[in-house]
C-alpha cells in the first residue's frame, strides 16, 4: 500500500505540539510544581494574616503558570515567520518500507525501522524521528489518509513504538 498526501504545518499545530512537549518535559513539570508551592505559600500566609504575601504569591504563581504558554506562543510565531519549511506544504509518500518527505528540491527518507515513536490521537499523527523531533500531521489535512496511515504504522512498527488512541 502506498499513501501520498500533502501537509502544511500551521501555527496552531506547531504550538499545540510544543505545549505538549513542554509539559511532558522538565520545564513544564517544574513550573507546575513551583506554582503549586506558591499556592500553598499563599494559603499559609493567608492563615497567618499576611495579606501582602498572599497577593505576592498569587501574582508570582500566575506569572509562572503563564510563562511557558506565552513564551512558546512567541517562539512559534517567530519560527513560522523565519523558517521556510513552514511556509509551504510537505509532500509525503508512505509505503511499507519508508516515509518519504519532500518539499521543492529537498527530500528526506525515514525508514520505518528508524521511527522513534508513532503517536495518533483524535487531532493529529506525530511521527517522531527522535525523542524531540516529529512530523506533525493534522487529521484535518490528512483527510482519507488518516486511517490507512494508522493501519500501516500498526502493521509495520513494533508495539512499543506505537501510541494509538
Amino acid at each position: 500500500m502506498k499513501l501520498e498526501f500533502d501537509v502544511k504545518v500551521t501555527e496552531k499545530d506547531l504550538y499545540s505540539f510544543n505545549i505538549e512537549q513542554a509539559y511532558k518535559g522538565s520545564q513544564g513539570v517544574i513550573s507546575l510544581l513551583f506554582a503549586v508551592l506558591l499556592a500553598a505559600a499563599a494559603v499559609l500566609s493567608a492563615q497567618k494574616g499576611n495579606t501582602g504575601y498572599v497577593v505576592l504569591y498569587i501574582i508570582v504563581g500566575i506569572l509562572v503558570l503563564l510563562y511557558v504558554p506565552f513564551s512558546l506562543k512567541g517562539r512559534v510565531k517567530m519560527i513560522m515567520k523565519t523558517n521556510e519549511v513552514f511556509s509551504k506544504p510537505l509532500h509525503f509518500a508512505v509505503d511499507e518500507k519508508h516515509i518519504n518527505v519532500s518539499q521543492g528540491d529537498e527530500m528526506a527518507q525515514l525508514p520505518w525501522e528508524q521511527v522513534y515513536r508513532f503517536v495518533a490521537n483524535d487531532k493529529r499523527i506525530l511521527i517522531f524521528s527522535n525523542r524531540k523531533n516529529a512530523y506533525i500531521l493534522s487529521k484535518e489535512q490528512l483527510g482519507d489518509s488518516y486511517e490507512p496511515l494508522k493501519e500501516l504504522a500498526g502493521s509495520t512498527l513494533e508495539k512499543y513504538r506505537l501510541k494509538i488512541k
